[in-house]
């Protein structure tokens, strides 16, 4: 049963198309275009109420962030099925690292973190200024940075310098020029270490889906793991320190069963750190199942889309691997009836590992079944909560850099053997005699895949360990500028002070 809270923060995304740029109304029809601080933000419901739209906008993460951050690595892959999903190259493109500044989902992206920041940019300023007891400005100001921060995390991620904006204004005569990598890593480093002092401990019941310190400390691990890409410096016991704080908290644990992380009535578990809620109703619900699977395998008739490719299913290798079930491969079924599924043609419908970029039969390329279908789905929309943050990252986070650090210690295997334990029937723990440096990093890596595949983390995952310009399935080896993408080109021409990233 969802919460009341999640199903309120989801239905902003649907009641608000932009806070700053229109007016939008909330279920009250308080026009939020006539906000100001003398007649809004006095009392708890009324802020909420306009906080809500900053968590909506974390929706638009579950389109353009995880599919560029999916398709560019090597678990995710759409080919062309004939007249279906050629859409003009995009898909292509990305999978085969060839991209330019032209790219529409790219632009996107860009537009949909930045949305997200305007929106926090507008609260926090009113906020600042209006008659809410101190004591509830300062834990919705800490929800607002926190979320601006997150938001500034995917640009930071994806472009690397971009502008710093933290007015809900912006003078168009004058627009603002690009910051450095470094100083948005710094800015988000900032924020949340001042952040995280008034942000809850936990957020249940009512406040499930609202931001914590397990979530603020959460993204500052996996800013620290990846700060050597991202500043140039290493910040391994940073990054330590970050997943302790989560560690230590002991507000979360694993699940005990792997899959309940991906059961539709998943928001309950205990390794739900941070997420995006989602209800089976038209426009507020999770639609992987849609992208993924054939059009004849659910009364929804899914797109026939997304598969992954041989280099991500030999990571499932090790016997008792309960986590290799999340691969549908070879004859498949209508997920309604439990019976064999047939192709749009009547023969048998038959999941294979080959997989063309172009010219694929429509069961070609292995599904990814790792969202449990909800049988009560609207259309395309089922309600699965998705997790941006979850536990067993932060066991694997703490892990890596311990061995960044020390090399594999006791301390760095058992982590990993936590997550492993949990999935792997009968126990193939790790020993410490097994590994030395460079193949305990490999060994995680690896981990990182069977654990949190499909979770758009393999992409700065495969750039940390310099890997994402080698070539795999349908991919030739690429050029280091693919590490970043470019500024959109549509950003440039509405701001001649943008520059360009390097080779674009």
């Amino acid at each position: 049963m969802k919460s009341k809270i999640t199903k309120y923060f989801v239905a902003g995304a649907m009641a608000c198309s932009t806070l700053v740029y229109s007016g939008c109304t909330n279920l009250d029809e308080d026009v939020f275009s006539q906000i100001v601080p003398e007649t809004f933000f006095q009392n708890d419901a009324q802020a909420l109420s306009t906080l809500i739209p900053i968590y909506a906008q974390l929706r638009s993460y579950l389109w353009n962030y995880y599919n560029i951050s999916q398709h560019t690595s090597d678990e995710t892959m759409v080919p062309q099925r004939g007249g279906d999903w050629g859409d003009g190259g995009v898909w292509a493109q990305l999978h085969t690292h060839t991209w330019d500044k032209t790219h529409p989902m790219l632009n996107g992206a860009w537009i949909d973190a930045y949305t997200g920041v305007a929106r926090a940019n507008v609260f926090i300023d009113n906020l600042s200024r209006s008659s809410v007891n101190d004591n509830l400005k300062k834990a919705f100001n800490a929800e607002a940075r926190f979320l601006r921060a997150y938001f500034y995390f995917q640009l930071m991620d994806f472009f690397g310098g971009v502008p710093i904006v933290t007015t809900p204004t912006v003078d168009a005569a004058n627009p603002p020029a690009r910051n450095s990598r470094q100083e948005v890593f710094n800015f988000i480093e900032k924020e949340l270490r001042e952040a995280v002092a008034d942000l809850p401990a936990t957020a249940t019941g009512p406040n499930l889906g609202r931001a914590t310190k397990g979530a603020a400390n959460t993204l500052l691990a996996r800013m620290y793991l990846n700060a050597q890409v991202y500043t140039g410096t290493a910040r391994w016991q940073d990054c330590i320190a970050a997943c302790d704080a989560v560690i230590n908290s002991n507000v979360y644990r694993l699940a005990n069963n792997y899959f309940d992380n991906f059961a539709v009535n998943n928001e309950n578990s205990p390794e739900a750190i941070f997420l995006i809620g989602n209800v089976n109703q038209g426009g507020l619900g999770l639609t992987f199942t849609m992208r993924n699977f054939h059009y004849n395998q659910l009364p929804q008739s899914p797109w026939n889309g997304f598969c992954t490719i041989a280099e991500f299913i030999d990571q499932f290798s090790e016997p008792g691997d309960v986590r290799r079930n999340i691969l549908q491969e070879g004859r498949a079924i209508n997920f309604l009836t439990g019976q064999p599924a047939f192709d749009r043609s009547g023969n048998p419908l038959i999941f294979t590992r080959d997989v063309p970029l172009v010219n694929a039969s429509e069961g070609a390329g292995v599904r990814v079944l790792k969202w449990q279908i909800d049988p009560a789905q609207n259309g395309g929309d089922a309600g699965n909560d998705y997790f941006i943050f979850r536990y067993a990252d932060v066991l694997l986070m703490k892990a890596e850099a311990l061995n960044e650090l020390n090399g594999p210690t006791a301390e760095a295997v058992n982590l990993v053997n936590q997550v492993r334990n949990r999935s792997i029937s009968p126990a193939r723990p790790l020993s410490v005699a097994g590994f030395n440096r460079d193949t305990f990093r490999a060994q995680i890596l690896r981990e990182r895949s069977t654990e949190l595949g499909w979770e758009a983390t393999r992409r700065t995952d495969l750039i940390r360990h310099n890997r994402f310009t080698n070539a795999w399935t349908n991919k030739p080896a690429s050029q280091p500028i693919r590490n970043l993408f470019p500024i959109p080109q549509a950003q440039i021409d509405a701001n001649p002070k943008l520059t360009q990233n390097p080779g674009y």
